[in-house]
């Protein structure tokens, strides 16, 4: 059961106005923001400022930078979007219960060499027997995140994501919270339980590259990230991952995520105040993203490259 939460869980990635600010407090909170070392951009509108905070998940406590100024720019925001999240209800975690061998293993009594070329077999049973692991039986999305969290161990030891950060601060501070959907949770184990062992093949190769290339590239990733150095972010193989596993690289689900969130943010311009917003850096800077979608409608856009 909690294999099976792991994959709900990764769905989650989110609006009441205020008075509006005047324009040197707007300016305030950008400089506040920005000093917390978390790659962001702002986004200028005749009404008021749109503030993006590129978030990746998993910041390992190495990593040098300050939540608190963070927490200090949501206090004085008129309002924050968070990631979207399912609505798990009853009805679903019984089906999970009862049915989570769908997600588990291959389906009927397949086994990976059914689906996979001889390089990728080969691959894998080599990453198998180095790790002392069974991975004929098990779904290539499990197998995926096994390799991710127990080979790479990027999820172990690490510092409190920015959607966090922001989400505390702002209950704390009564500061409206709009998520940038809810998601049914029946509709987000139809997708998984529809899903072929084929489409996850693509996620299972990125995952055997990242596993590959070492456990340093758990601190580079973040080291980038700190740095503002997107591109190298975006080209980081646990990235490259992440990003082509599931929800992201569904054509339905992650097409879906990447939707709403240039909905909320166009919605947000309009907006009177700041709008502080903690999105998925691969949904702002994957080619034809949120920032490409932006650029493209003339929204002026101040931060650092992204491709």
């Amino acid at each position: 059961m909690k294999k099976l939460l792991i994959f709900l869980s990764l769905a989650a990635l989110a609006t009441a106005p205020l008075a509006a600010q005047q324009p040197s407090e707007e300016n305030a909170i950008v400089v506040t923001a920005q000093r917390s070392g978390a790659p962001m951009w702002v986004v200028e509108t005749p009404s008021g400022t749109v503030i993006l905070v590129g978030e990746i998940r998993a910041i390992p406590k190495t990593t040098p930078w300050e939540p608190a100024r963070l927490e200090e720019a949501t206090k004085v925001a008129d309002r924050v979007i968070l990631g979207a999240r399912p609505r798990i209800s009853p009805g679903d975690v019984f089906r999970l219960m009862f049915s989570g061998g769908k997600l588990t293993k291959l389906p009927d009594k397949t086994v990976a060499s059914d689906y996979l070329d001889a390089a990728q077999l080969q691959r894998l049973d080599t990453l198998a027997a180095a790790h002392k692991k069974d991975y004929a039986r098990q779904s290539f999305l499990l197998t995926s995140f096994r390799m991710l969290r127990e080979e790479l161990r990027f999820n172990k030891d690490t510092a409190r994501d920015a959607s966090d950060v922001v989400k505390d601060a702002a209950e704390k501070a009564d500061v409206a919270i709009t998520r940038a959907a809810t998601l049914r949770g029946e509709d987000v184990i139809d997708n998984l339980f529809e899903a072929l062992p084929q489409a996850h093949i693509p996620c299972l190769v990125a995952a055997m590259d990242a596993v590959e290339a070492g456990p340093q590239i758990v601190e580079e990733r973040a080291a980038n990230w700190r740095r503002f150095r997107i591109p190298a972010v975006m080209d980081n193989p646990l990235e490259s991952a992440l990003g082509q596993c599931w929800p992201w690289a569904d054509e339905t689900l992650g097409s879906e995520l990447r939707t709403i969130w240039v909905d909320r943010i166009a919605e947000a311009s309009a907006a009177k105040g700041t709008t502080l917003a903690v999105v998925p850096l691969r949904v702002l800077a994957e080619g034809g993203g949120v920032l490409d979608q932006l650029d493209a409608r003339g929204f002026d856009i101040a931060g650092p490259p992204w491709k």
